[in-house]
């Protein structure tokens, strides 16, 4: 590479980081290489044609101004935008960009696909995932770790996802899974990550987005041939919090594309956040590569709150909402609903609007009418020592008959039934599952599932099994 084109585009560099936002020149700026200069014209290297047609539209004047300053009113300016050729063409493509004045500034690119001139390459993604030069977060900013009350069923997700936002990239916890059931806060401690990061440094580029909004956005940058730029967009994030991971399970294109943006973020340091209502280990149909780069950094479990972990909550929730209750009553509330913060926090506010409605005053009685709609309309939970009992009297065995080792056609059906059960109405591990019944491995319980599905759809008499049990265990 030239030193003098070196020197020159230093020389604009610093001119150009003087007069724009830390943030943009970091993003649109740095990942910029020199490559030549002939006579007054400077070629330049950009990483995407999206990133080239950003450029033209936001910073020609500064860009033309800079150089101007080092290689006087005649100065020229190449791009070349260096790209996979993902589309199999190997045209070169080259067009000027519409001059302001006497700019001088043209592009070229090499080795890339054509583009219709018709064909517009604007901003590729559906969220407004660039506004006023810098990356939107999409962050919740009630989100906090204020409100994210530590007990033992979190404490070690909690400090993890405290040391990450101290020390983004920075620490052995990356990639951060945090994985859980329904309403146990997966989604308030990843955004809480990204609030507290922002606060301690605001020029980080932080993105949070579900994975299926990810996968959406992949689709249509397939459909606009501008897969290239999608990938590049991601690559340039210092923090990506991904919510409900889980949701790739199946989709190989986007866990491809994902795989090559978790590596190059991984190689370069940048802190990734992921979220899952399960272990890496019970994923199905998620590539081993990937779940591999899942298990590089610490995979941090949400369980249920405890009785002291639910007071808290509650309490919590009443003091931001500037309601005082009885003790007696937060804990009879505490009490009852056991299944996760969501629902807790759900009847203490129908508890609080009901009070409020009728103008009644909140008492015992008032809550115990509440707390039994409410655990009334919440699906009930049931373990798996409960699921194996009723299996094996709807099938006239003995529990260790029903766990035995035999390969007897009828056993081994009712035994793959209550592994698909205790999958469906229980919040257990693949592991844990096949642990309790009969010492099985999770590969075991995943097979067993898969059977179940398969015979429902071919099997007149076994799909009558699976509509009997499920009548008993949701009576």
């Amino acid at each position: 590479m030239n030193l003098d084109a070196n020197s020159v585009w230093n020389n604009c560099l610093i001119f150009i980081k003087d007069n724009i936002q830390t943030q943009a020149y970091k993003t649109w700026f740095k990942p910029i290489k020199p490559i030549k200069l002939e006579d007054n014209s400077l070629t330049i290297q950009v990483p995407s044609k999206f990133f080239y047609e950003w450029l033209e539209e936001h910073y020609l004047k500064i860009l033309k101004t800079a150089l101007n300053k080092e290689l006087g009113n005649e100065a020229k300016l190449v791009y070349v935008i260096k790209m996979e050729n993902t589309y199999g063409s190997k045209s070169p493509f080259t067009e000027k960009i519409p001059s302001n004045n006497k700019s001088n500034i043209q592009a070229q690119e090499v080795n890339a696909p054509v583009y219709s001139s018709s064909n517009e390459l604007k901003n590729p993604f559906i969220i407004p995932g660039i506004k006023n030069l810098q990356i939107e977060s999409q962050l919740n900013p009630n989100y906090n770790f204020e409100n994210f009350l530590e007990g033992d069923s979190n404490r070690l997700a909690r400090s993890a996802a405290m040391a990450v936002s101290n020390k983004p990239g920075g620490t052995s916890f990356n990639p951060l899974l945090i994985f859980g059931g329904v309403g146990l806060g997966k989604t308030h401690l990843a955004h809480a990550i990204g609030v507290e990061i922002k606060e301690k440094y605001p020029d980080k580029t932080v993105l949070y987005i579900s994975a299926e909004k990810f996968t959406q956005q992949y689709v249509e940058s397939v459909k606009k041939n501008t897969r290239n730029d999608f990938i590049h967009f991601y690559q340039i994030l210092e923090v990506l919090i991904i919510d409900d991971v889980q949701f790739l399970s199946g989709k190989s294109g986007t866990q491809d594309v994902f795989f090559h943006i978790f590596n190059q973020l991984h190689q370069n340091g940048k802190q990734v956040i992921l979220t899952s209502d399960k272990a890496p280990v019970d994923m199905q149909d998620i590539e081993q590569r990937l779940l591999s780069r899942f298990k590089w950094g610490l995979s941090a479990e949400l369980q249920l709150p405890d009785f002291e972990t639910r007071i808290s909550i509650l309490k919590n929730k009443l003091y931001r909402d500037g309601v005082e209750i009885n003790q007696d009553i937060i804990e009879y509330v505490a009490k009852n609903i056991k299944t996760n913060v969501r629902e807790l926090e759900g009847a203490i506010i129908s508890l609080i609007a009901q009070s409020s409605f009728n103008k009644a005053e909140i008492t015992i009685d008032l809550a115990r009418d509440i707390v039994q709609k409410f655990v009334k309309n919440t699906k009930r939970e049931v373990s798996i020592d409960y699921i194996q009992k009723v299996v094996s009297d709807y099938f006239q065995m003995d529990i260790p008959t029903l766990q035995s080792k035999t390969r007897r056609r009828h056993i081994v059906q009712a035994r793959q039934l209550a592994m698909y059960f205790a999958k469906k109405y229980t919040k257990a591990s693949l592991a844990s599952i096949g642990n309790q019944i009969g010492k099985r491995d999770h590969a075991t319980v995943l097979h067993a599932c898969k059977t179940v599905d398969n015979l429902s759809f071919t099997d007149k008499q076994f799909r009558k099994y699976v509509e009997d049990l499920s009548q008993k265990l949701t009576l």
